[in-house]
């Protein structure tokens, strides 16, 4: 295959040969310059070729310079800090160009990958030395060019961004990063965090102080229960059925829609739509309440609040029905409903939950016995505060919500506690999350807090992601919901959602993959796939000799220079193995690719 222009193919770090032709043309403009002195003769000829051989050495000098340079890049590339005042500095400026730092490196293009690919082909140790012998990864791939500051525009964070590696490269510290540019920028910042990492916690306290706005700080922990603002995920809703949306959608289930999952919501929604019917608010802990003991005395006082608003009379016309079953008042309310107010003033409410009541009671348990223990996990101490507020007027502890956080612009760290219980850390996780869904659902219905963006942030998300949360991640770019989530493997959502399918979708749903050291192969190839395809040059030498046997002397001799084209990765799946921690691929809306590292945030305990 032949090339327009084979002097563009460049072996990166070969030797410098630049260095000793400068060292040569140094040397002949200092003899002729000795040589005039000696032999004072054509000396302004002298004097000018003397000129001449030293600007030769300058230009290949600082030809030599520039290699040295790209040497150079292999031993700078340690870990890197920031304070916030120069983390602070870095997002206003960013935010007024609509971006955000990403930290430093360098466009990842089809120069740079030829070059890697180039590398890989010569062997790196053997080009490159006992440098390229790192213990950490392959931090010669961050010298392929040199680097600059890193943005991405803001915009595309709608499109939801997915953060992949493996553990100890440095997830949690780009969450740091990318949480306290967004807290600089005054937006509202949900950070939901499985294993309760302090100093993820503390930084995003730390970075609120420092932009003078400390109040906005909201903690939840279920392990620190006395310090931990009360959140209910059933306070904000449109339509009755969310509730029990919400939290049917933790119900292990295989498919979404088998009989346990559909009974179970049925129970929710019959019993929400009675306590609202009283004028009671759901909780979690009525509802379990009502699920564990029977819906009889919520069934008792909506039937009585019915007739009151909406039968005349009937208190006298429900006298005989009384009567007639004695003490079983219930049954002579249900009784009076049916023959005579239902006529006059039917309920689908009422008839959902009288059906409820009057269930086969054995049947009824066996039927609900996945939903009774995400009920108990979620009302069990300390949660029963925590997720079911409900104190006396004058109390001194923090009470709020989803639609409250986003209102009041706050910065909220939601700790799951996972380490310790991490079943009952997925359901809280879940259960806000299917809570926030409903209150994107009203920005995208109503434009309520359209204006102010909203950065969730999950890392481990494996551990949370349900329905509600594909949803979010599926839709709420309409509502200006900024989601970024963090895992290790593409296997974690598939564990998660049971489905393959279901966890291509959430990866779908990310435009910006950012991509750490990943050792899983799938991942990592899941990861090079997203990438295109180049053309990588190599060349091949050929060397030949041949003597006539029939005439004498007859000699003849061949050399070849051949520049050849071959398919390769943009970027080689096996090389995000190799990743140094705090190095990164980021792959972007848009599709631009960069190579990047990014420092650790500096904050004072």
């Amino acid at each position: 295959m032949t090339v327009s222009s084979p002097y563009d193919f460049e072996i990166p770090w070969r030797p410098n040969f630049e260095a000793k032709m400068a060292l040569v043309w140094a040397l002949a403009s200092a003899l002729i310059i000795a040589f005039s002195w000696a032999v004072p003769l054509f000396s302004q000829f002298s004097a000018l070729l003397a000129v001449g051989c030293a600007l030769a050495a300058a230009c290949r000098g600082y030809q030599a310079y520039q290699r040295l340079l790209d040497a150079s890049r292999l031993r700078s590339f340690g870990k890197a800090f920031i304070d916030l005042g120069e983390l602070e500095k870095k997002a206003l400026q960013a935010a007024q160009r609509q971006a955000l730092w990403l930290g430093t490196g360098f466009p990842w293009t089809d120069i740079e990958a030829s070059k890697l690919h180039t590398l890989i082909s010569l062997g790196v140790v053997r080009t490159l030395g006992k440098a390229a012998q790192q213990t950490e990864g392959a931090y010669w791939v961050h010298g392929l060019a040199p680097e600059n500051d890193l943005y991405s525009e803001l915009a595309h964070l709608v499109g939801h961004t997915l953060i992949v590696g493996t553990t100890r490269v440095g997830k949690t510290r780009l969450f740091d990063l990318l949480i306290a540019q967004a807290i600089f920028r005054g937006e509202t910042v949900i950070i939901i965090d499985p294993k309760g990492d302090h100093a993820l916690a503390r930084n995003a306290r730390v970075a609120c102080d420092a932009s003078g706005v400390g109040e906005r700080f909201v903690y939840f922990h279920p392990a620190h229960p006395d310090r931990s603002a009360c959140i209910d995920p059933l306070r904000n809703w449109n339509r009755k059925t969310e509730l029990a949306s919400r939290v049917a959608a933790l119900i292990p289930s295989e498919t979404g829609a088998d009989p346990f999952t559909a009974f179970g919501w049925k129970v929710l929604n019959d019993i929400t739509n009675g306590m609202i019917a009283t004028g009671h608010r759901p909780n979690l802990v009525q509802l379990r309440r009502y699920v564990e003991g029977g819906p009889e005395s919520l069934l008792q006082r909506a039937l009585k609040v019915h007739f009151t608003r909406q039968v005349k009379d009937w208190e006298s016309r429900a006298g005989s029905h009384i009567r007639r079953y004695k003490d079983r008042l219930l049954e002579a309310y249900i009784a009076f409903y049916r023959e005579i107010a239902i006529h006059e003033a039917q309920s689908v409410d009422l008839d959902g939950l009288i059906s409820t009541y009057e269930h086969n009671r054995e049947h009824f348990q066996k039927m609900v016995a996945s939903l009774i223990p995400i009920l108990s996990m979620l009302t069990s101490d300390p949660l029963q505060a925590l997720l079911s507020p409900d104190f006396e007027p004058g109390h001194e502890r923090l009470v709020t919500d989803m639609s409250k956080i986003i209102h009041g612009n706050k910065v909220v760290y939601i700790g799951l506690d996972s380490l310790a219980d991490s079943t009952v850390g997925s359901a809280i996780g879940s259960i806000l999350l299917a809570d926030l869904a409903a209150v994107a659902g009203d920005r995208y219905n109503y434009g309520i807090d359209s204006l102010t963006p909203v950065n969730l942030f999950i890392d481990e998300a494996a551990e949370v992601l349900n329905q509600p949360a594909i949803q979010l991640m599926n839709k709420g770019g309409g509502a200006d919901f900024r989601v970024t989530i963090a895992t290790q493997t593409f296997a974690d959502f598939a564990s998660r959602l049971g489905d393959e399918n279901k966890a291509r979708q959430v990866l779908a749903n990310t435009n910006n993959k950012i991509a750490l050291r990943v050792l899983d192969s799938e991942t990592q190839k899941y990861l090079a796939e997203g990438m295109p395809q180049i053309k990588v040059r190599s060349m091949a030498l050929r060397y030949g000799h041949n003597v006539d046997s029939h005439v004498q002397d007859e000699y003849t001799a061949s050399y070849q220079e051949q520049i050849m084209e071959a398919e390769a990765e943009f970027f080689p799946a096996a090389m995000l193995g190799e990743l140094p921690p705090l190095h990164f691929i980021a792959r972007l809306s848009g599709g631009r690719t960069l190579k990047g590292r990014f420092p650790i945030l500096l904050t004072q305990p």
